[in-house]
């Protein structure tokens, strides 16, 4: 029988899953992948779906250790410094988020105050990395190749957190054309994954349902390798960076990447005030 317990938490906007994930024997738990309200068209920020969790966690009488970032997400704005407030939750993400501030601050010319070295998060895992929380122990994956810092979070060795890596077998898996993306290293990647039991349980980070079926958040290392349209067993590398290439060129920019890649660079945090206190994130123009 499993020893954690998992609850889903879907962000109708951005399609996004959040999951808070708790140790049954000692009700410390982690958040993944959290979702910030935002209004694109009037820039306002709202924490109604985090309250949602929040509200959540405090009915179970769970402790929260982390929030867990799979990446830097570029669909939506994170909510971890929302429960690093409420909670006392430190921020962690991949080593390899350092790579990523460092071509954002020059996309975003950035104040020369911002450093590209992590020290916005808590902690930076690597490769092999093991969180213990409570009973459970998460080990680190990294995933490269959507962005060069994902990471899933393989919990007690049965269920695996992927982010954008994967998603549900019928939709497929994630682009690898933002800057510093790779569909080769995806590929290796979604290798690794797919090397677990095939019982392990996946959850992804978002999902697009096709016609006919509602939003799913849950399968496993078996079905993906089955039934996964861009990775089922028999596809090759070279088979999956020409169909994932010739796809990712025709895809537009997601709605929200230029706030929210700005924002979850930061570990959730808004740029710093100006002198008069007003908070202003930048559109660059004919950069992506």
């Amino acid at each position: 029988m499993s020893q954690i317990h998992v609850e889903a938490f879907l962000d109708k906007d951005s399609e996004t899953f959040s999951y808070v994930v708790s140790d049954i024997a000692s009700k410390h738990a982690v958040i993944i992948d959290p979702v910030l309200d935002f209004d694109y068209k009037s820039g306002r920020t709202a924490t109604q779906s985090a309250a949602v969790i929040l509200s959540y966690i405090q009915q179970q009488h769970l402790t929260v250790d982390w929030v867990l970032e799979t990446h830097a997400h570029a669909d939506h704005l994170s909510a971890a410094p929302y429960f690093k407030q409420q909670l006392g939750a430190q921020i962690g993400i991949g080593a390899q988020i350092t790579q990523v501030q460092t071509i954002f601050k020059q996309v975003f010319n950035l104040e020369k105050e911002f450093l590209p070295n992590g020290a916005q998060f808590d902690r930076l895992f690597h490769d092999g990395e093991i969180i213990q929380v409570g009973t459970m122990q998460i080990r680190v994956i990294h995933t490269p190749g959507h962005t060069p810092a994902d990471l899933a979070y393989l919990v007690n060795e049965e269920a695996a957190f992927v982010g954008d890596t994967l998603f549900m077998p019928d939709v497929g898996t994630s682009r690898c054309d933002f800057p510093g993306g790779s569909a080769s290293t995806l590929f290796h990647s979604i290798s690794r994954l797919l090397a677990l039991p095939a019982e392990t349980k996946i959850y992804v980070c978002h999902d697009y349902p096709t016609k006919g079926r509602e939003h799913h958040y849950q399968t496993t290392v078996g079905a993906q390798r089955q039934h996964n349209i861009h990775v089922r067993d028999g596809v090759t590398e070279a088979q999956f960076v020409a169909m994932r290439e010739a796809r990712d060129a025709t895809l537009a920019m997601p709605r929200l990447i230029l706030p929210s890649i700005q924002v979850n660079i930061r570990a959730g945090h808004m740029p710093p005030a100006d002198e008069q206190g007003k908070v202003y994130l930048k559109l660059p123009i004919n950069q992506l």
